[in-house]
């Protein structure tokens, strides 16, 4: 009965996800998006061949027209003499029936119907819309979180990396942002309001163009947005310059006028109030990362959280370090690991969390992403006040659940973690495989159910989240790190290891502490596999204590 409820539940899950999958969800898993590199590799030659076409279809033109205009050469000097021959005359009479209808009829010739057609094949799988915005906002998101200047990141450059900081020093393939890229950047932030970011983008696609490269969005239009946004900011002299500027380049733009007067008027007025003198904007520094304050938004611990991902202030003191150790694990005597003990190493000391070597092989991950791609659907989040499952831009990534009928692969994955943790996974949920797509990322979350949200995990009748069990499926070049800001550790993606720690203290009550995070990834690929085990069926495996926080 309850291995029927918790399938009722998972398919609940995942019908919700279908729902969201068609559109605006490509940019979510990397997974999936590699298809895309060979679906464009596939219209790129679609594309080379019709060109070949195109270039024979021409060639074939040019031939006819060199030969028809020597011959009109010849036959308009003497009309009359021309056509008293009459192999001349019939040879007229033939092309202009015969040989100009083929012509007519290769000039109609469309060569781009395989072409169209290919397109018109994986057109329904391009990403949409939704998908670029998603991407552009990632990419913002990755910004900030990595203090990143817009700059080095249309250069393709990242931070140098050190010994806290997990950014490396080159990356495999670099990519260049274009001024109409950065300039779309700027304006997808515009369109959400946001004119931090656009402010940010905006300048530099400006940056760009006075460098002088080339681009189809003129400075006048970059100025125009640039301008404003600063203004949104309360940078009136700044705001003041830049309009200047767009007045000089198009004296006639209708709102640049308009604007200059109100924003000069505005900063006369401040002055006066101020009884200050307005500021050269000549003596401005040029607009950069930190110019201007990120607005503060609804995640209390942001600056925490963030400073973690980017492995600054991890309270890892040489006392706490002291008391972690690596020992084998054999699970209590566990048969199964008797004669192969798991390699148990501590990652943080209160809360206890563990990290466990050699946890998947190479061979067993390759069959979970191989069971899990097909599945893949936007991974999804609980609405504290419906308790509808729905997408939040805070969850950036795509899951599938996998039961164990699926493969014994994961039959064996699911006995594995029984038999290290001494926990029965009989009332667990399935197993949870995830992708982390563009700038993929999980806000800071509880994994069990709160006292304001009793109901959470009703329809399994197994209780709330007792303990997670974390695989990590890759290695992630840069970002990514799971991190828990209560208490300031970060726990690094290693390919093959998993993490463990309890969600509940002995007595039942929440841990607070284990509030954590997936960092947004950088670069590379991040998957990993949750197991959420149940506080059903743990009664003797793991006893209740007297107090509140046993």
């Amino acid at each position: 009965m309850r291995m029927m409820k918790r399938w009722i539940f998972h398919a609940a899950v995942t019908l919700c996800w279908v729902g969201w999958f068609a559109k605006g969800e490509v940019f979510t898993s990397i997974g999936q998006m590699t298809d895309l590199i060979y679906t464009e590799k596939e219209l790129v030659q679609s594309l080379k061949e019709y060109i070949q076409a195109e270039e024979a279809k021409l060639a074939a033109v040019k031939s006819w027209a060199n030969k028809l205009d020597t011959l009109t050469q010849i036959s308009t000097s003497d009309p009359e003499g021309y056509l008293a021959h009459p192999v001349n005359a019939y040879k007229l009479m033939k092309r202009l029936n015969t040989e100009w209808s083929e012509l007519e009829s290769l000039v109609l010739q469309d060569s781009s119907d395989v072409f169209i057609a290919n397109m018109s094949v994986h057109r329904p799988y391009f990403p949409d819309e939704e998908d670029e915005k998603g991407a552009a906002k990632a990419l913002m998101r990755l910004q900030d979180t990595y203090k990143l200047d817009s700059e080095s990141f249309s250069k393709g450059r990242l931070p140098e990396a050190d010994d806290s900081v997990r950014v490396p020093a080159g990356v495999r393939y670099n990519a260049h942002l274009t001024v109409d890229d950065c300039y779309d950047m700027g304006k997808t932030a515009y369109n959400e309001g946001d004119h931090y970011h656009s402010v940010l983008w905006m300048q530099q696609a400006l940056r760009q163009l006075d460098a002088g490269e080339d681009a189809v969005v003129s400075k006048a239009d970059v100025l125009d947005y640039l301008s404003y946004s600063v203004y949104q900011m309360g940078d009136l002299p700044r705001a003041i310059e830049l309009t200047r500027r767009l007045v000089a380049i198009d004296p006639s733009h209708q709102r640049a006028g308009g604007n200059l007067r109100y924003f000069e008027g505005l900063l006369s007025k401040e002055m006066r109030e101020r009884e200050r003198s307005a500021p050269d904007p000549a003596m401005e520094r040029p607009i950069q990362l930190g110019t201007y304050e990120r607005p503060r938004d609804y995640l209390p611990e942001r600056e925490t959280y963030e400073a973690l991902c980017r492995g600054e202030g991890v309270r890892m003191t040489p006392q706490r370090r002291s008391r972690l150790f690596c020992r084998y694990q054999d699970g209590n005597r566990n048969p199964r690991l008797l004669l192969a003990p798991m390699k148990e190493e501590d990652e943080w000391d209160s809360p206890h969390i563990v990290r466990y070597l050699n946890a998947l092989s190479d061979e067993e991950i390759e069959k979970i992403k191989e069971l899990a791609k097909p599945r893949l659907a936007r991974a999804t989040v609980r609405d504290p006040k419906s308790g509808v499952l729905t997408v939040a831009n805070y969850r950036v990534s795509k899951s599938a659940w996998l039961e164990g009928e699926d493969d014994p692969v994961i039959a064996r994955v699911n006995q594995r973690i029984e038999d290290i943790t001494g926990l029965t996974v009989d009332t667990a949920e399935l197993l949870l495989v995830a992708n982390y797509g563009v700038g993929g990322q999980y806000e800071p979350h509880y994994d069990f159910s709160r006292k304001d949200e009793p109901d959470a995990f009703k329809r399994l009748g197994t209780g709330n989240r007792v303990a997670t069990f974390l695989n990590y499926m890759s290695d992630v070049e840069a970002g990514g790190a799971t991190v828990f800001p209560d208490f300031g550790a970060a726990i690094w993606p290693r390919k093959g290891t998993a993490v463990f720690w309890y969600n509940l203290f002995r007595s039942g009550e929440g841990d607070y502490r284990t509030r954590h995070a997936a960092c947004p990834v950088l670069v590379g690929s991040k998957w990993v596999s949750n197991k959420w085990i149940h506080e059903r069926g743990q009664e003797f495996r793991r006893p209740c204590g007297l107090t509140e926080v046993d």
